[in-house]
């Protein structure tokens, strides 16, 4: 009976060993992340591919360095300077991924500190870079899908042999000194006055040629209808319309050529 406890006791320990061992194998990595190796001794292999999603069985003495590799977002808020060097405030938003199928070289040579290491520089220094090609005027108004297009291009060019996939880059917003903001909007509203005044100009003269055309076209077809009408059709049309008077089923006398000016005359009307 005193044997029993001694012998049990190595049983137990080493089935506690190989439950540490089997729970040190098994590595389960969620949906939307990856896994880069690291070996004992050797570190990461930069030319094995990276971990995917679901239960992976390792050697117990090695690690699994997890990361997200589906598209993430990063606000970036930047005090960048114009062309004519006022301060301008920049909100941004960045979306990236890592490039899983060089994690391992990710990892390697950048770390999982990438973000603050490589992209957030990346795109402050494109910032700015293409902030200082405008004037405030152009970034508070018709220039921000351009901007924001170039910042995208310049940062794509720095990152681009970095291992991340730069998917976009979003401005928020634009924030000018008060003053410079106030004199832009008070500026924009001349313009747009200036443009609503010309266009009652162009509506008015063009309502005014409107009317003026139509005067002259109806004068012109006054005039073609007077030279036309002389005597002899006057004549003529008084006497039809008096043969078809007289086709009336009314008793009447016509004397013909009685009439002012020589017209029919009718009498004896009922």
């Amino acid at each position: 009976m005193d044997k029993l406890p001694k012998i049990g006791l190595p049983i137990v320990i080493v089935l506690i060993i190989a439950i540490v061992l089997v729970a040190k194998s098994a590595v389960t990595i969620d949906s939307g992340y990856a896994g880069v190796l690291h070996t004992l001794g050797n570190g990461v292999n930069s030319d094995e591919p990276a971990l995917g999603q679901g239960l992976n069985i390792i050697a117990p003495w090695n690690k699994v360095i997890v990361y997200e590799v589906r598209q993430q977002e990063i606000p970036e808020k930047m005090s960048v300077l114009s062309s004519n060097g006022l301060d301008i405030t920049l909100d941004a938003s960045v979306q990236y991924m890592p490039d899983v199928n060089n994690l391992g070289r990710l990892h390697n040579e950048k770390g999982e500190s990438y973000l603050t290491r490589v992209l957030q520089p990346a795109v402050r220094s494109a910032a700015r870079s293409v902030v200082g090609r405008y004037t405030p005027e152009q970034l508070y108004s018709s220039k921000r899908d351009a901007i924001q297009n170039e910042i995208f291009e310049e940062t794509k060019k720095i990152i681009d042999e970095q291992y991340i996939i730069l998917k976009r880059v979003l401005i928020r917003d634009v924030t000018l000194p008060p003053t410079i903001k106030q004199a832009i909007e008070r500026k924009l509203k001349q313009e747009q006055e200036s443009l609503e005044y010309e266009f009652r100009l162009v509506t008015a003269q063009k309502e005014a040629d409107k009317a003026r055309i139509d005067a002259q076209g109806k004068a012109d077809a006054n005039r073609i209808l007077s030279a036309s009408l002389n005597d002899q059709i006057l004549r003529d049309k008084g006497i039809e319309a008096t043969l078809r008077l007289s086709e009336s089923p009314n008793a009447k006398v016509i004397v013909v050529g009685s009439g002012d000016s020589g017209l029919p005359l009718i009498l004896g009307n009922n």
